[in-house]
């Protein structure tokens, strides 16, 4: 029995981490298209209130401006995307889903005119505030453990939601840390019905 249990497990960490070495590979691809095509892919970006730039929110998390900022994004991507497909392969899959939507569709929305938004980091914002919030929504001990530990490493980057930093989309990444916080909130319905209902049980049990 536990031999089985290790390799339901294996195979889980194996697949989340093939899926994010190869979603990173992907960003890497881009990027070099983009470098050989003068950055012209940027322009696939978000574009606030633009008809046009609603195009933006499926292919933004995809572009980044330049080497550095891709560089500067790949190792939070790597580390916080595979423990998001560790809560599960579909459930990883979902919540970036849904980060992906509210990060876009939020910073169409209050983005700055003639500005254009893009970059994974909208993902790393969402992953780590659903990878801090899912153990609360659930009470799961080992999932808040999780999420102090990530808290406690990464949580200063979530200075990067406030205004007034030259260059850095703050709404990307506000959104992008709501998302993951409804996502945290969503993908933990079932662990709260459960409990709902268990405390219901508790209560309606003859003394």
């Amino acid at each position: 029995m536990k031999s089985d249990n290790f390799a339901v497990v294996r195979q889980l960490w194996l697949r989340a981490g093939v899926l994010i070495a190869g979603f990173v590979v992907l960003l890497y691809g881009i990027e070099g298209v983009d470098t050989l095509d003068d950055n012209q892919l940027d322009n696939a970006g978000i574009h606030p209130r633009s008809a046009d730039g609603l195009w933006g929110i499926l292919f933004a998390p995809l572009l980044h401006h330049g080497w550095p900022h891709l560089l500067g994004n790949t190792v939070p991507v790597l580390v916080l995307g595979f423990l998001a497909l560790l809560a599960g392969i579909g459930r990883g899959l979902a919540a970036t889903a849904i980060i992906w939507v509210v990060a876009g569709i939020g910073t169409w929305l209050t983005g700055g005119s003639g500005s254009v938004h893009l970059g994974a980091s909208v993902l790393v914002f969402g992953w780590l505030t659903f990878l801090i919030s899912r153990g609360w929504f659930a009470r799961n001990i080992g999932q808040i453990i999780l999420g102090l530990v990530v808290l406690a490493v990464y949580g200063s980057v979530l200075w990067g939601v406030l205004p007034g930093q030259a260059g850095i989309s703050w709404q990307g990444h506000l959104f992008g840390a709501m998302g993951g916080l409804l996502a945290g909130w969503v993908l933990s319905g079932d662990a709260r019905r459960n409990r709902r209902g268990n405390q219901a049980g508790i209560i309606a049990s003859p003394r």
